[in-house]
């Protein structure tokens, strides 16, 4: 059996492994691998492998490494808050940078808690225990963890048509991950716990430096956030995907969608009333990929208009460079995600006119061409006139420059999700939007989930460079999501992300996509009637009256 990794080949016989693989294979020097893709899967280190292949190492700088790790972390996590505090239900919240925030429901969290709570995970580490995978049947594993009292899981196992899963044991305590994991607790040595009352916060490495636990970074506003909208998940009685589920079987997912759109409708409603008392004369509204900038951008003109005003919408994509002027980025493709795309000097001088009152000449910017076409039309600004700015770097301080404080208001949303597959199993945000911007890209950019599948790690450097470092700086932040909107992508996603072909370099991702839909019934057509017209869904699957 050969086994090759760039134009290196190891022989060996039927049943290595694939860290055995690699342990011939990688120089001395390469980054630990956490595991491997192959023919568009990925693979764990204990994978035995049965024919010739090509493997490539899955290190921590790779999203999928750092998920990996993060795993195996979160069940060493379980185990070690179980040894310490049986009857305590681990809940994971959310991430925050580099670490995930989780609350211990059923007890009041103290700051010996997190110390204790780290030193049993060292001990455990150190223990370096195998983490054991097994097969079993749906009854066997809903049964278990029942014992537990883990009803979310084991009522989440009950939707999926499978007949059996592969669990993992390990220090006496069993779970189901939904994805790889590391061979041994003591290949996961490096993270830190921190008290953050009234939960705790998980810290993980950075990918610039695994070897150390990353600095904790404060983000109030971010954390408010997620906390308002968790709230409103405890009082609607939908936190997992179970029971999002339920609610479809039940067939009240009707009142569950105009719920939602209502709390969207009353926040975006009140942060109208906010800019009113701010005085602001302009409002810069950021947001990363597929947060619904747009909508919301008309949405809060229709609120703003209800107050008084009349604001006036531009677009910060309108002042993009000519394409052959855009920076470039480290593969030698167009950077449309830098600030330098934008020609900043004509965006402040633009807008810096018509705050003051002057006519003033505005771009309009052709995707088709990747030409700008300067002084296409006029616009002046009355005094009743606000002016709201969408844009990706609506936050950035170098687009402030030249206003007077108050003059702008800050503006950040995102798709902020606190919908979990179980307690113990978060639906990263990323996922959500990712899901989003398929079904847009596809529907009404012509593009193929293929071609969104293949920008999105592009799409995600530059948010991680120009738009989270400048989040809290926000005077508000908005968080777009939708409780209901997994069932309803799903309709549409599912068969595009089932037509992903395996040797598409980006298979894996749309596997992965796959199994978190997998876990949601699909939202009945009469449901999807019940979306209104301007609901933020709207701008990705269709419908939006701003729009037609």
């Amino acid at each position: 059996m050969i086994i090759c990794w760039n134009d290196k080949q190891w022989n060996c016989e039927p049943g290595a492994t694939v860290a055995e693989a690699f342990a011939a294979l990688l120089p001395p020097d390469h980054p630990k691998a956490l595991g491997a893709f192959c023919d568009g899967k990925v693979l764990e280190l204990n994978t035995k492998l049965q024919k010739d292949c090509r493997l490539t190492p899955i290190t921590f700088q790779h999203e999928e490494g750092r998920r990996i790790y993060e795993r195996s972390l979160r069940f060493i996590l379980l185990m070690a808050v179980r040894r310490c505090y049986p009857d305590a239900r681990v809940r994971i919240e959310h991430s925050i940078g580099f670490g995930l925030y989780l609350q211990l429901e059923g007890k009041r969290v103290l700051q010996g808690d997190a110390q204790l709570i780290e030193q049993t995970m060292r001990e455990i580490v150190d223990a370096n225990l195998p983490f054991v995978r097994s097969r079993w049947s749906r009854q066997q594993a809903i049964d278990y963890f029942n014992s537990l009292g883990w009803t979310d899981k084991s009522e989440l196992l009950a939707y999926r048509q499978f007949d059996y899963f592969n669990i993992y044991e390990c220090g006496g305590l069993a779970e189901y991950f939904y994805g790889a994991m590391l061979p041994a607790t003591g290949d996961v040595p490096v993270f830190a716990l921190r008290y953050h009352p009234p939960g705790l916060i998980l810290q993980m490495p950075s990918p610039a430096d695994p070897g150390v636990p990353a600095p904790y970074v404060s983000r109030p506003k971010h954390m408010a956030t997620f906390f308002e909208s968790n709230y409103w998940c405890q009082v609607l009685g939908c936190r997992n995907a179970a029971d999002l589920n339920r609610l479809i079987d039940k067939g009240e997912l009707n009142e569950f969608i105009r719920v939602n759109e209502a709390l969207h409708d009353k926040s975006l409603a009140d942060i109208a009333e906010d800019i009113l008392r701010m005085n602001a004369r302009a409002v810069f509204l950021a947001g990363p990929s597929s947060s619904g900038k747009t909508t919301t951008a008309n949405r809060l003109k229709v609120h703003l208009r209800v107050l008084g005003l009349k604001p006036v919408l531009i677009s910060m994509d309108n002042f993009y460079r000519d394409r052959a002027d855009t920076p470039l980025d480290a593969d030698g493709k167009p950077d449309f995600e830098a600030l330098d795309a934008l020609d900043t000097n004509l965006f402040r001088t633009s807008v810096r006119r018509l705050l003051d009152g002057q006519e003033t000449g505005m771009p309009l910017y052709d995707f088709t061409t990747g030409t700008r076409r300067d002084n296409a039309y006029t616009l002046r600004l009355g005094r009743e006139d606000m002016l709201i700015v969408e844009g990706i770097h609506g936050l950035n301080p170098i687009l402030h420059e030249g206003f007077r404080p108050g003059e702008i208001c800050k503006f950040y949303l995102s798709e902020l999700t606190c919908l979990n597959l179980d307690d113990h199993n978060r639906i990263r945000t990323t996922d959500a939007r990712l899901l989003r911007r398929i079904v847009r890209d596809y529907q009404f950019r012509g593009t193929t989930p293929e071609g969104t599948l293949a920008m999105w790690d592009s799409v995600r450097r530059g948010e991680e460079k120009w738009i989270f470092p400048f989040q809290e700086q926000a005077d508000i932040v908005f968080n777009s999501a939708l409780h209901y909107e997994l069932p309803v992508l799903k309709k549409v996603a599912y068969p595009l992300l089932q037509g992903v072909r395996q040797d598409d370099p980006f298979y894996f991702m749309a596997i992965r996509l796959i199994k978190t839909l997998n876990y949601f019934r699909t939202a009945p057509e009469s449901a999807l009637q019940e979306i209104p017209p301007l609901s933020i869904l709207r701008e990705f699957i269709g419908g939006n009256t701003f729009y037609s």
